[in-house]
């Protein structure tokens, strides 16, 4: 799941603002017609420029200056500018995406590219809706940088062609292979000679030799219920196999009173109840929590494979940020190895763009190993270019999240609720909060979580989707 690039990933990247529906956002943006106002592509068509980038045309990005920073863009951009060196590049690295370029979509005037991101994103579901976002069915055709003979859509892991989808075509690249995990620093555990737990049992056993220590066993991002809902999830799936998040996903009935969800949920409340959740975490927000986590006031914490960029200056300097599974509660039918990732950190091309052609060769650049490796050089973090990181000496948190996702293999699951239904992250996010913070019952947190699933499926304005 997801909120912020963090809090709502499919994160996320592929999210919404907190609660806004549709109708909230970018209102009468909607462009009509059946082709956009503008969009470039003045140059000749060649197999090193598929969308005919005009060489001079200057080009417009916007990135989300969060955990992952900015400076990876400013990279692919000088790539960019090697290949069309009289374009003139305009750069701006923002946190407040949709308060700031609102006004520009509205207007008519969007960026040629945008890294939609963070808590103040653009709703993906809502520009896809008023017709406002390219189809990238041309970029994923197109050659690729690394290998001609083959299209784009041949040299990137398959779960971002799946990520893609809004409205029923691609439009949406989502760029971060991003692995949802337990995290915990391998100094403090190697100095007390801990090892994480694959049972639920195990893991019990654990927590109170942490909390002997001195250390609280498990912090949370208590403002943004979603992180310990992850933990949550990870839980219940691997309880109940694929169908669990598959029928959350696809808002069938009684999705969320699946009985591994209410095995997951009265997991959580052991953990408060035993007082193994770091007291007053459910006040703090994600920078607080994790800041507690990073000067080992409590030892595990969940969150994304971007938890190590985020947090490196504030980290002690033998800080090894270290990627974990959750522990498997009895008669899980999946392995502790596997975990939840998901294709997040959304790029768009507006469909309005004056150089649509250069947002689009952004991107088949941005999908070179050459600039894939520069991304994970940067941020710690993968992409969803396979083998864009082999040779490079990946950071703690980057090496334990690769092997994770590795050891996972088939058995990795994804997420999308979220993502197919914006309005639905505000109030399920509520209800994980109360049930952490322990005023919910199991079979409460499930009703409650049930009736928001149904209010969604309920409304005639929203598309159903299912996975197959």
């Amino acid at each position: 799941m997801t909120t912020s690039r963090r809090v709502f990933m499919q994160r996320a990247a592929m999210a919404a603002a907190l609660g806004l529906g549709a109708s909230a956002i970018l209102p009468g943006c909607a462009s009509g017609g059946d082709s956009p106002s503008s969009g470039g592509g003045g140059g000749e068509k060649t197999a090193e420029n598929p969308f005919g980038v005009k060489a001079s045309d200057p080009l417009d990005v916007v990135i989300f200056r969060g955990g992952y920073g900015d400076d990876y863009a400013k990279f692919h951009e000088q790539l960019y500018q090697r290949k069309f060196a009289e374009a003139k590049i305009q750069h701006a690295g923002i946190t407040d995406i949709s308060p700031q370029l609102q006004p520009r979509f509205n207007g008519g005037n969007p960026p040629d590219v945008i890294d939609n991101s963070g808590a103040k994103s653009m709703p993906a579901s809502t520009l896809a809706a008023n017709d406002q976002l390219t189809d990238l069915t041309e970029l994923f055709d197109a050659p690729a940088i690394d290998d001609p003979a083959k299209k784009v859509r041949d040299l990137v892991a398959p779960i971002a062609i799946e990520a893609a989808a809004l409205s029923g075509k691609p439009l949406v690249l989502n760029y971060v292979l991003t692995v949802t995990a337990t995290w915990y620093d391998q100094t403090l555990f190697d100095k007390h000679g801990w090892k994480p737990a694959k049972t639920w049992p195990e893991f019990l056993t654990l927590c109170e030799q942490i909390k002997r220590a001195g250390i609280a066993p498990l912090a949370h991002q208590g403002k943004f219920p979603m992180y310990i809902g992850w933990f949550l999830l990870d839980l219940a799936v691997k309880h109940g196999g694929p169908e669990v998040i598959k029928a959350i996903d696809g808002l069938e009935p009684n999705a969320w009173k699946h009985p591994s969800i209410k095995l997951a949920a009265e997991a959580l409340l052991e953990l408060k109840g035993k007082g193994y959740i770091m007291q007053g975490t459910e006040g703090l927000d994600h920078i607080q929590s994790q800041t507690a986590w990073s000067h080992r006031k409590a030892a595990f914490i969940p969150s994304g494979s971007w938890l190590e960029n985020e947090q490196k200056s504030v980290a002690p300097a033998d800080f090894k940020a270290t990627a974990t599974f959750t522990p498997l509660l009895d008669g899980a039918k999946l392995p502790a190895e596997c975990t939840q990732i998901s294709a997040s950190e959304g790029f768009i091309v507006p469909r309005n763009a004056k150089n649509r052609a250069g947002g689009l060769e952004y991107l088949r650049i941005m999908l070179s190993k050459e600039a894939a490796a520069k991304f994970t050089e940067i941020t710690g973090s993968q992409t969803v270019v396979p083998g864009a990181a082999d040779g490079l000496k990946l950071t703690p948190g980057a090496a334990s999240s690769a092997a994770l996702v590795k050891a996972g293999g088939d058995a990795n699951w994804t997420a999308y609720f979220t993502s197919w239904y914006s309005t639905m992250e505000k109030p399920l996010s509520d209800r994980i909060g109360e049930l952490v913070a322990g005023r919910l019952t199991a079979d409460e947190f499930c009703a409650g979580a049930q009736q928001v699933a149904d209010t969604i499926a309920g409304d005639p304005k929203t598309v159903k989707r299912t996975r197959g």
